[in-house]
């Protein structure tokens, strides 16, 4: 009976040649179930948990010294988990260099100046300001519209500005004196960006309002008319007292749900109305968000809840 292959020796990522050549592992055992496959020539030990860190340590076995780890990558390593386990590893290259393709690593040629970035694991990771401005860089407009570019760029660049305590005087230099392809976007969303939204759900339905002209306020706290606090609401458009909230699977709970009425009252006593956004809204229906902004805006409703043509006591009646 054949013993089975300890693969404990390995390290937790390495490059397949290498360690056949350092009679570590042969061929037919690189195959079997020891291992795990990350990239072409590049594995984990079967033990090892897959994480997105993990596949940019991969990928920077085979990437020159020059390739520069950035965007949702770069990100996710630092801390800011903006991409999933097994999202492409995100990477820029000079201009002059030629790197890949290789499948599971998105690889740009574009500008990037020494002091962007510095030394990660035989590569290099951008520095924090070149990060946010590689969200923006990465998204394709061959792809989609501009307003979808921005629904995937501003809740990225939002949770990031959040986490590392940036703003946009932080960037400023970094987005404005470039003409890197995709640059004029990233600037509009430089300009749509808010690092007080507290999720990616309600950046979103930010800048679903901002494209048609709606400005609404993160985390607005709605004050008292004798000058005490009353609540905070996920997006305030101060101007109408339209209250714009998202509401989550973590609000479908009977206490949060109590929560929500309780708080939700205490602003509508202050003149608010609401217009409550579920998950499905967002995915299916952005015109229909926006309709309804406009209708509270007019006071044409109800407090609390503004229902839809045609879905009156659904969706939107949800609090």
């Amino acid at each position: 009976m054949t013993k089975p292959f300890d693969s404990s020796h390995l390290p937790d990522v390495f490059r397949g040649s290498e360690a056949r050549k350092a009679g570590l592992i042969t061929a037919s055992q690189l195959r079997g179930s020891s291992v795990r496959r990350l990239f072409q020539d590049v594995y984990t030990r079967a033990d090892v948990e897959v994480t997105h860190e993990l596949r940019c340590r991969g990928a920077a076995l085979l990437a020159p010294p020059e390739a520069v780890l950035t965007g949702r990558s770069a990100a996710t390593v630092q801390g800011v988990e903006l991409a999933r386990p097994l999202d492409p590893v995100e990477m820029v290259v000079p201009e002059k260099y030629r790197f890949g393709p290789i499948d599971g690593i998105k690889i740009r040629r574009t500008e990037i100046k020494p002091e962007e970035s510095g030394p990660w694991n035989g590569i290099r990771i951008a520095r924090r300001t070149r990060i946010a401005l590689d969200l923006l860089l990465r998204l394709s407009p061959r792809k989609s519209g501009w307003v979808r570019r921005l629904r995937t760029g501003v809740p990225d660049l939002d949770q990031f500005m959040r986490a590392q305590k940036l703003h946009d005087l932080h960037l400023n230099g970094e987005f404005y004196g470039r003409r890197n392809r995709g640059i004029r976007l990233a600037r509009h969303a430089l300009r749509l960006s808010d690092p007080r939204a507290e999720s990616p759900p309600e950046s979103d339905v930010r800048v679903v309002l901002a494209a048609a002209g709606i400005a609404a306020t993160p985390q607005f706290e709605v004050i008292s008319r004798t000058g005490h606090f009353v609540a905070r609401l996920d997006l305030g458009d101060e101007e109408y007292k339209v209250a714009i909230e998202y509401d989550g699977r973590w609000h479908n709970t009977p206490e949060q749900r109590a929560h929500d009425r309780k708080r939700r009252r205490r602003a509508e006593a202050e003149g608010w109305r609401f217009v409550i956004v579920t998950a499905e809204d967002l995915a299916t229906d952005f015109q229909g968000i926006v309709e309804a902004v406009w209708r509270a805006r007019r006071g044409a409703v109800s407090p609390l809840t503004v229902p839809r043509p045609g879905q009156e006591g659904v969706r939107m009646a949800r609090v």
